[in-house]
């Protein structure tokens, strides 16, 4: 019986250690990417200051044209780095003000991530817990997006995180104020309270999130912008003004009639069918 239990033992052990090595590698692959991205951080910063032309950012009219925008981003992260994307979307709504806080005007970081000492990148400078605090700054909100991703799985305060089911959003929230990812004691109570006013769990489940995505994609006419249009303003682009209203840029062409995605300042846009 001893013999047996001992046995029982060492195959426990190996099988153990085995997930750790793979959880380790999995670090590791998370690592050189976040690394990748400081040294690409540097060029970054230099093609901003050549070219701001380059930074492409989004206003939104709702928490829901928020989400419905980031939604497929967060679905791809959560299945790439298993970070919830519920946790993602609700951070990216709680820390960006819904994509209208001055921070992100100004330099895309949808989750307030501070430079802190390893971050080579473009940054700008913000008011927060201290007065001008440095921030990394992001030429797209999609690099913000898996930055946050990169953030998390690199972190060594991070890692039991990653312990947790990326269904139970409740021990994520927790969690995220247990590691230090902010000061606020409510943290998690806000993450948890944007999760449940837009029903962000949904994502949670990969065949369910990928179904409101498709529905989203093929009904994008609502009623709020029924007879609307849009006037161009220097700095759009179809496809910004097509996230702001929902759209896809195809559609976006189709009721306008146009054959390239050339617009001219001052040109009125339909946004709706009808």
């Amino acid at each position: 019986m001893r013999l047996k239990s001992f046995l029982w033992l060492v195959c426990f052990a190996l099988l153990l250690s085995g997930c750790i090595a793979k959880k380790k590698r999995s670090y590791a692959k998370a690592k050189k990417a976040y690394e990748k991205s400081i040294t690409q951080g540097v060029k970054a910063n230099k093609l901003l200051e050549e070219n701001t032309a380059g930074f492409t950012t989004y206003n939104f009219n709702s928490a829901e044209e928020y989400i419905r925008t980031f939604a497929p981003i967060a679905l791809e992260e959560m299945e790439t780095y298993g970070i919830p994307a519920s946790i993602t979307l609700a951070q990216g709504l709680l820390e960006s003000g819904a994509g209208s806080s001055n921070l992100v005007r100004k330099s895309n970081n949808h989750f307030g991530i501070k430079c802190h000492t390893k971050w080579r990148g473009p940054y700008t400078t913000h008011d927060d817990d201290e007065k001008g605090e440095c921030f990394r700054k992001y030429l797209h909100p999609r690099e913000s997006y898996r930055d946050h991703s990169l953030f998390l799985a690199n972190g060594a305060r991070y890692a039991f995180l990653f312990n947790y089911r990326t269904t139970d959003y409740k021990a994520w929230a927790r969690g995220l104020k247990k590691a230090g990812y902010a000061t606020d004691p409510k943290y998690p109570a806000k993450l948890i309270a944007q999760i449940q006013k837009y029903n962000l769990d949904q994502y949670d489940h990969p065949r369910k999130a990928q179904k409101i995505i498709k529905e989203n994609n093929q009904n994008p006419i609502n009623r709020q912008t029924a007879g609307r249009t849009h006037q161009v303003q220097k700095g759009d682009t179809l496809f910004g003004i097509s996230k702001k209203y929902g759209l896809s840029v195809d559609t976006l062409k189709k009721i306008n009639g146009l054959r390239s995605n050339d617009i001219q300042v001052g040109a009125s846009l339909k946004i709706s069918i009808e």
